[in-house]
């Protein structure tokens, strides 16, 4: 039988799957309805707190600069306990406006009954500025 870091890990992989699809429905219904995603930073229309309607809003615009209408993630080291897990992940995506974004992240879910329910994204700002704010 597969340990609680085992499955919350698997439900990580699975969000991180679908999230690099681009298919916003199973982005967000892999979330909790009272889920919470925090970004890193000051990045304008990006960074700070965001409940569920308004992570997926901000997705939405974001999944439209793209070529491919996704950011595709790739996890590269997981670290579990209990109902956090935390992943090292590495994004790709080619921008409509000619722009590559190839960022590094430290992400931390909450997993909470195979849904998440919160996440922390610490990434680097710098980057993600110059590919999706500056002009």
């Amino acid at each position: 039988m597969a340990t609680l870091e085992e499955n919350n890990k698997k439900v990580v992989t699975e969000f991180m799957e679908v999230f690099s699809a681009g298919d916003l429905h199973g982005i967000l219904d892999s979330l909790t309805d009272d889920a919470t995603w925090w970004i890193a930073g000051t990045i304008p229309g990006i960074s700070g707190t965001k409940d569920k309607a308004g992570f997926g809003e901000m997705l939405g615009e974001i999944a439209a600069g793209t070529r491919s209408s996704a950011i595709r993630l790739t996890p590269l080291a997981f670290t579990a306990e209990g109902e956090r897990v935390a992943v090292e992940t590495e994004s790709y995506s080619e921008l409509n406006n000619g722009r590559v974004y190839n960022n590094q992240y430290h992400f931390v879910f909450t997993v909470r009954d195979g849904k998440i329910s919160a996440v922390k994204e610490y990434l680097d700002t710098e980057h993600a500025t110059a590919v999706f704010v500056a002009p």
